[in-house]
């Protein structure tokens, strides 16, 4: 927490930003925080990231405390898995701790544990990558260094500048969730992850849900002007025409031919992870918190439509009364305010989003439908 917005802001920016090179890519880093309270804050970090790195500690006990049931690495892989982290890197850390010290024994003992679990949550053998390392001492990070010679593959930073980055939507109507705005020296400015189309100096946009319409006078990207910048880049915005009470974190920048649709209600797939004890069964008139992209809603599920069980999918049940954890559902879901949201398949990023109760995650999912337009003209 040292850059200067954290102190120009006066309050700390939930997830740390900074930005880095490799020879063939440009990074950056969005810092979310770990720790359980601070999962919603994960989420938006999260959901903006392509490539996750999971820190998994190394050190005796610690992996443990992290992996069991309830316990943050286990919620971390799986929520980056909904919010579209499609490469994880699991660099376990603290190699060169005293109770480890670089043991082979242990390192198989933790990809061994987490790898079913990284397929349960739903990742391909080519999306995740194991890698021990030692962030104190700086092994195999950059250079090999002291790292022993069982360790095969290559360091963070190669590894890193090999990723190729994701396939996106260049030239599809402009679609940017929004962190933050906030006032620089008069300025209006807002910040955001464009997550499809190409945003230029004087375009025009429109703040969805609420429709208002302002100009966007320029892009910065790590502080420097730009004279566009494609989807797939953390921008910050100079703004006109809009104040920055207007400018608020869930809201969606969108292109003004084409806003991002805004929904009160829609029809979802999920995946029901853990109930809380207290409540072991979601039923219709379930309440939770939704977060989708940057946005975090209070929401409720109306009907259940269909269910099956996760181990055997051949099996399903038509507009069952209850489902239990490990169930996948198709349902119909009402949000408290009009939110600016996207099937799965129109933009992914705006299509995914998770369930949370009681702090934590019970539900993740992608929106399969949305409400039909009342306008003639049908959307894909």
């Amino acid at each position: 927490d040292t850059s200067e917005e954290e102190k120009a802001k006066g309050k700390t920016v939930e997830v740390g930003r900074a930005a880095f090179q490799t020879p063939n890519r440009r990074f950056t880093v969005l810092d979310a925080p770990g720790h359980k309270s601070y999962v919603p804050n994960m989420i938006s970090g999260a959901s903006q990231a392509d490539v996750g790195v999971l820190i998994i500690s190394a050190r005796k006990g610690e992996f443990e405390t992290g992996f069991e049931r309830g316990g943050q690495t286990r919620e971390h892989a799986l929520l980056a898995k909904t919010l579209g982290v499609d490469k994880l890197i699991l660099a376990i850390n603290k190699m060169d701790d005293p109770s480890v010290g670089w043991a082979q024994e242990r390192y198989t003992e933790i990809v061994n544990k987490m790898t079913p679990f990284l397929k349960s949550s739903g990742f391909k053998e080519d999306q995740y990558y194991f890698l021990p390392m030692s962030g104190l001492t700086g092994d195999n990070i950059k250079e090999r260094r002291n790292t022993p010679s069982w360790v095969e593959g290559e360091g963070f930073l190669d590894y890193l500048d090999s990723v190729p980055p994701p396939p996106r939507l260049k030239d599809g109507p402009l679609r940017i969730p929004m962190l933050d705005g906030f006032k620089d020296m008069g300025a209006t400015m807002a910040i955001g992850k464009i997550e499809q189309g190409t945003v230029r100096p004087g375009q025009k946009v429109i703040v969805m849900p609420i429709g208002h319409k302002c100009t966007v006078t320029s892009v910065y990207i790590n502080d420097e002007e730009m004279q566009y910048a494609c989807c797939g880049e953390n921008v910050v915005l100079k703004m006109h025409g809009v104040s920055e009470t207007e400018l608020t974190k869930g809201f969606v920048l969108s292109d003004v031919a084409n806003p991002c649709r805004v929904v009160s209600k829609f029809k979802a797939q999920l995946q029901v992870v853990e109930l809380p004890d207290e409540r072991p069964v979601m039923t219709s008139g379930y309440k939770a918190i939704l977060h989708s992209h940057v946005a975090a809603e209070e929401c409720e599920i109306l009907k259940l439509y269909e269910s099956m069980s996760m181990t055997d999918r051949k099996k399903k049940e038509k507009n069952p009364r209850f489902v239990r954890e490990g169930s996948i559902l198709t349902c119909s879901i009402s949000i408290a305010r009009p939110t600016s949201l996207d099937t799965f398949l129109g933009v992914a990023q705006l299509g995914r989003f998770t369930l949370r109760d009681e702090g934590r995650t019970i539900a993740i999912g992608r929106i399969t439908e949305l409400p039909v337009e009342a306008k003639p003209e049908k959307k894909k």
